[in-house]
């Protein structure tokens, strides 16, 4: 599906306007990036748009994934309300020019951590907690004889350009002593496009995207993700970097929805749980994170209660994982590395002392 904006050209001037207004108060002051976003009341929050149980535009107009529910959540930290956010679809090369630039204030865009876009002299973006554990694969229609990476020596692969995805494929068949031929495209619709009319033997993406793209396929079990394994990435939200303040901000709106799911806190529970800590003095450390004792929020720029924002708004981590890519969703991807450090995964959170 390639859903397009109507009136681009009027969405390009609002986005124009945004960009210079955020830009010049910027200049102006220098002050973190959070403090303009309370100023306007609104978070801008960059996603794909196009990855079914990431972040998907839907035929109401509405978005929805465990990308967007991470925008939500720091909008609800950050202002009180999940809806107060304005989603910003980007391609995959675009994502980074529009942080730096200031089009918008967060990142939440299936973005790969690495050092090269960590560092200073990369793309110096600040990368909040990981909030997906994923791994580079191949994806092939079942029955073509391709059974693992060896078996597509020689042969054309979709991919897509300006991604961390390119170089993997690249690595991985150099390293074999492979040849292979690159397709490029744009972004992941378009890889899947490619792929499904037949322009190359395999696609290549996270295996998050390449389930999400299989789902949409007219038939699904006609494809298999191969077992090869061509690199690991660790996705998290972005903001520019420079700016602790955003940045730990974010980071912690992170922390706590792991922290809530460690806790069993969840939005049926949530008000229970805050009336027990709230009558109960003993319970300091569940009453520091509920901010019924004050003092953490204040110390990020935040309410002292923005963890119950979140959670009342998106719930835990783990809901948020279930709603989007549990059982009974439409992209099911089992949690694995995704699961609590406890459960035998790979997601906790450091103390909120």
């Amino acid at each position: 599906m390639n859903c397009r904006r109507p009136f681009a050209l009027i969405g390009a001037i609002a986005a124009l306007s945004s960009l210079a207004a955020g830009c010049a108060t910027l200049d102006a002051g220098d002050r973190s990036r959070l403090d303009l976003v309370k100023q306007r009341g609104e978070l801008i929050c960059g996603v794909s748009g196009k990855i079914p149980g990431f972040s998907f535009l839907k035929t109401d107009g509405g978005y929805e994934g465990l990308d967007v529910d991470v925008c939500r959540a720091m909008a609800a930290a950050f202002l009180g309300e999940a809806d107060k956010v304005q989603f910003r679809p980007l391609t995959a090369p675009e994502r980074f020019t529009a942080l730096r630039s200031g089009e918008i204030d967060l990142l939440s865009r299936n973005t790969t951590q690495n050092l090269s876009r960590d560092s200073v002299g990369g793309n110096g973006v600040s990368f909040g907690p990981v909030v997906f554990h994923d791994g580079q694969a191949l994806m092939v229609k079942k029955g073509s004889g391709f059974n693992s990476l060896s078996d597509l020596s020689g042969e054309a692969i979709c991919v897509g350009s300006g991604t961390t995805t390119e170089q993997n494929l690249n690595d991985a068949f150099e390293a074999r002593k492979l040849p292979y031929t690159p397709i490029k495209y744009q972004d992941l619709n378009q890889v899947v496009g490619g792929y499904a009319q037949g322009r190359c033997a395999a696609m290549t993406s996270d295996r998050s995207q390449l389930a999400a793209a299989r789902s949409g396929l007219p038939d699904p079990e006609q494809h298999v993700i191969l077992d090869d394994r061509l690199s690991k990435e660790p996705l998290a939200p972005a903001v520019v970097g420079g700016d602790q303040s955003m940045a730990d901000a974010m980071r912690w709106v992170v922390y706590a929805l792991i922290e809530a799911e460690e806790r069993g806190i969840t939005q049926s529970n949530l008000d229970e749980i805050l009336a027990k800590a709230d009558a109960d003095p003993s319970q300091a450390s569940l009453r520091r994170f509920l901010g019924v004792d004050g003092g953490l929020g204040s110390k990020l720029g935040l309410p002292d209660d923005f963890v119950v924002q979140v959670i009342r708004s998106t719930g835990n981590y783990g809901e948020i994982y279930e709603r989007h890519l549990g059982a009974d969703s439409e992209v099911v991807i089992p949690r694995g590395s995704n699961r609590l450090s406890k459960d035998g995964g790979l997601m906790i959170s450091p103390p909120f002392t």
